[in-house]
C-alpha cells in the first residue's frame, strides 16, 4: 500500500493517522471543504481523485449530547457516509479502516464486551454508529471496522486536555464513577493501524475483513482517570480535588453505557499486536505536553 486516503485530519484520530501513515506513502487528506461527510457526490469525488490503496476514515459526528437534538445530521456522517466510501473502496479495489465506538453496546454486561456481542446502543451517536458498521459489512469488500473508546490526544476536544484546563479553574471537580471503560490514545491507535497495513508479509484482508475491538489495556472510571491525570501531570497551581459521584448526579442528554471496556483478544490473535496499558499512553501523551511528572 502506497497512497492513503485519511479522512477526519483536522480530528485528534485522523491528525495521528496523517503523521504516522506519511512514512508510508503519499497520504492524501482533504478536509471538510474537500470533502464534505455530508454529500455524497463530494465524498466520491474525493475517492476517485485520490486512488488510495486504503481509506482511513476517522471522520465522524462526535457530539454524544448535540446528537440527541440533530439525529439526520448524524445519521448522514455516522451511518450513511461510510455506505458511500464502503462502496467507492469496494469499486476501486481499496481497504477500508473505519473507526466505530464502544457505544454500540447498552454497558449492562458485567465483563469486557467482543465483537460478537449483541449491539444496542443507548443514544443515538451510537445507533448511527452501528448504521455505518452495517452498511460497511452489507456492501462487503476488504474492511476492518475498529471499535474503540474513551480516545484523548494532546490536541482537539477530549476529556485528557478538559481535566488539564478546569482541574486548574476549580478547586473541586465531580466526576462520574460509575461508568467504566479505557482511555485509549489517538497515537496508540494510529501505530496499531500502521502496524497492521503494513505488516510483512501483508495480512489478506480479504480474508479477515471484520469488526475488531482495540483499545489500550486496562480499566478505569471517568473518576479515576481524572485522578490519574493530576498525579502524573505537572501545574503550576495544586489540581483541584476530584470527587466522585454516580452517574444519576450528572444528567446528559444522551444516556451513556455504564461498562465499555472492550476485548481485544481477537485483534491479538488476528494480527498479533496488544496496545499498550492506558497509564503508559496517558504518560506518553503528558510527556508531549511537556507536562508529565518525573
Amino acid at each position: 500500500m502506497r497512497r492513503f486516503l485519511v479522512l477526519g485530519v483536522n480530528g485528534q484520530l485522523g491528525s495521528a493517522l496523517q503523521t504516522v501513515f506519511e512514512r508510508e506513502g503519499q497520504v492524501i487528506a482533504p478536509d471538510r471543504s474537500a470533502c464534505d461527510l455530508t454529500d455524497p457526490h463530494s465524498i466520491r469525488a474525493a475517492v476517485r481523485a485520490a486512488r488510495p490503496d486504503a481509506i482511513l476514515n476517522a471522520a465522524a459526528y462526535t457530539a454524544v449530547d448535540r446528537a440527541e437534538s440533530e439525529p439526520d445530521l448524524a445519521m448522514r456522517v455516522n451511518g450513511q457516509a461510510p455506505a458511500i466510501l464502503a462502496e467507492e473502496a469496494k469499486a476501486c479495489g481499496a481497504l477500508l479502516v473505519h473507526y466505530s465506538t464502544d457505544y454500540v453496546f447498552d454497558g449492562t454486561k458485567p465483563g469486557p464486551w467482543l465483537e460478537s456481542d449483541p449491539v444496542t446502543p443507548l443514544n443515538t451517536y451510537g445507533a448511527t454508529k452501528l448504521a455505518g458498521e452495517r452498511n460497511i459489512q452489507h456492501i462487503g469488500g476488504r474492511f476492518l471496522i475498529f471499535r474503540t473508546s474513551w480516545v484523548f490526544s494532546q490536541r482537539g476536544h477530549n476529556f485528557l486536555l478538559t481535566m488539564l484546563r478546569v482541574g486548574q479553574e476549580q478547586q473541586e471537580l465531580k466526576i462520574v464513577n460509575d461508568q467504566f471503560g479505557a482511555p485509549t490514545s489517538a497515537a496508540a491507535l494510529a501505530k496499531a493501524t500502521r502496524t497492521i497495513l503494513t505488516a510483512e508479509p501483508p495480512h489478506n484482508f480479504r480474508e479477515v475483513s471484520g469488526i475488531y475491538h482495540i483499545t489500550c489495556a486496562g480499566e478505569t472510571s471517568w473518576c479515576g482517570f481524572a485522578q490519574a491525570i493530576f498525579n502524573r501531570a505537572r501545574a503550576p497551581k495544586p489540581w483541584a480535588s476530584v470527587k466522585g459521584i454516580p452517574t444519576s448526579e450528572y444528567p446528559t442528554a444522551a444516556v451513556r453505557p455504564a461498562n465499555s471496556v472492550l476485548s481485544s483478544q481477537k485483534l491479538k490473535e488476528t494480527f498479533g499486536i496488544e496496545l499498550p496499558t492506558w497509564q503508559a499512553v496517558l504518560d506518553a501523551t503528558l510527556d508531549t505536553l511537556g507536562i508529565l511528572r518525573r
